[in-house]
């Protein structure tokens, strides 16, 4: 027989079953469905991860962190305004240390950042956000495309109290309620736990500036929830000279570069510094998902293979239901091999209608839960979702995936068929003939 005429036939087989095949079928659905929503949300999460990093990093910057074996992953005070720690030294960085920093080859300028978490009051509204000391010039020209004014004007040489504000800062809510614009003045203030009993000490400021909206994490970069206030003033406020980290722009973001300033930094302090550069961050960040997207297809596998057991079973059923039709064909002259074609055939029509519609399931179910946990479901059910930076998932279904999971459950089908349909090519004729 030709083949358009086995898949005719098999086709046929398949109509005349519409129940069992259709059950058949849904178990693939089902495992299709799970893996293509699965990997599609979690492709969608790290697409948008990195674009939230990108826009909080400058790939031609180093961050320098005190404690060896730190990093912008160790240590408290990570969040939106951007925690860099170390790893328990009682080594500290010291603001005039960036002198130290850019005498070192292809350092264009460095800029040492101190931060604490207050409380900024504007009338009866209070918020909690991070205040930041950097040197406004230095900080402009690192992160040039970041740190850019949406109203009034980042000042170069700010007066001690001035202040520029981000996005989330001046209108936190989101409703219509903002809580400082330019020209207004607000309180920061920090709670001094260096002395006891421990106490609230106030820093009035005017906004200068409010920030356009960057939308990243901001691990070390500008942030949407970030007060920012001269060096010097950070100093006196918060009556330290140590910093939290040092960010150093680099002539270029090549890997030698990189790699040839870390090691001049770490050796300049003795090898009780940690630095960080952005694309390191980003490519662990990449092996983070690529493995998550590993094991969570692994989980949505079994299903699948769970339905190929289903499969077998059905078609060994099948099997017995036409071992006279089986024989009937045989005693007309048809070969063992066009009976295995046709049983397989059955099995690749199964698994391929099983693909379609659970390519489609599992991309519906992914738009579904991405909107419930991100959209206006979950996060926004909890209120959680500006406040920690929430950001929104959109779903990315690659030709990786798509084909992936059409050659999975076609795969998956064949290979369960093949026992069944090995069975039907070695029945005898007369044999079959007999079976009731």
């Amino acid at each position: 027989m030709k083949v358009g005429d086995v898949f005719g036939y098999a086709f046929g087989a398949i109509r005349l079953r519409k129940l069992r095949a259709g059950l058949t079928t849904l178990g693939v659905v089902i495992g299709i469905a799970a893996i293509v929503a699965l990997l599609a949300i979690s492709q969608g999460l790290q697409v948008t991860i990195t674009d939230q990093l990108q826009s909080g990093f400058a790939t031609d910057t180093l961050v320098v962190s005190p404690g060896s074996g730190g990093g912008i992953f160790s240590g408290a005070g990570g969040g939106f305004g951007g925690g860099v720690g170390g790893s328990g030294s009682d080594f500290s960085l010291l603001v005039t240390d960036t002198q130290i920093i850019n005498e070192i080859g292809d350092v264009v300028t460095s800029a040492a950042v101190i931060q604490e978490v207050c409380s900024v009051q504007s009338g009866d509204h209070v918020v909690t956000a991070y205040v930041v000391g950097v040197d406004f010039a230095v900080y402009s020209e690192i992160y040039s495309s970041t740190f850019v004014a949406e109203t009034g004007e980042i000042l170069l040489n700010p007066d001690n109290g001035t202040a520029v504000v981000g996005k989330r800062v001046s209108d936190p809510w989101e409703n219509g309620t903002v809580l400082c614009n330019v020209n207004d003045s607000v309180d920061l203030v920090w709670t001094n736990t260096t002395v006891r009993p421990a106490t609230n000490e106030t820093y009035p400021v005017t906004v200068a500036a409010v920030l356009k909206e960057i939308g990243g994490f901001g691990l070390t970069g500008p942030s949407d929830y970030a007060v920012y206030v001269p060096i010097g003033q950070a100093q006196s406020f918060f009556g330290t000279d140590e910093c939290d980290r040092i960010i150093v722009k680099l002539a270029n973001e090549d890997d030698a570069t990189i790699k040839a300033v870390s090691k001049s930094i770490e050796d300049a302090f003795g090898g009780q510094v940690s630095v960080t550069s952005s694309t390191a961050v980003l490519s662990i960040v990449s092996s983070i998902f690529s493995t998550i997207e590993l094991f969570l297809a692994g989980i949505a596998a079994i299903s699948l293979l769970v339905a190929g057991v289903g499969i077998m079973n059905i078609m060994i059923v099948s099997l017995m239901e036409r071992t006279r039709e089986i024989g009937i064909l045989k005693a007309l002259g048809m070969k063992s091999r066009t009976v295995l074609a046709i049983f397989i055939s059955e099995a690749v029509i199964v698994g391929l209608l099983g693909a379609v519609f659970g390519v489609g399931l599992g991309w519906v179910l992914a738009n579904f839960a991405a909107r419930v946990f991100t959209g206006g479901g979950f996060a926004a059910a909890t209120g959680q979702a500006a406040a920690s930076g929430g950001f929104a998932i959109t779903p990315v279904l690659t030709p990786t995936v798509l084909l992936g999971a059409f050659g999975f459950g076609i795969a998956v089908s064949v290979v369960f068929a093949i026992y069944p349909a090995w069975r039907a090519s070695k029945l005898k004729p007369v044999d079959a003939l007999r079976y009731e």
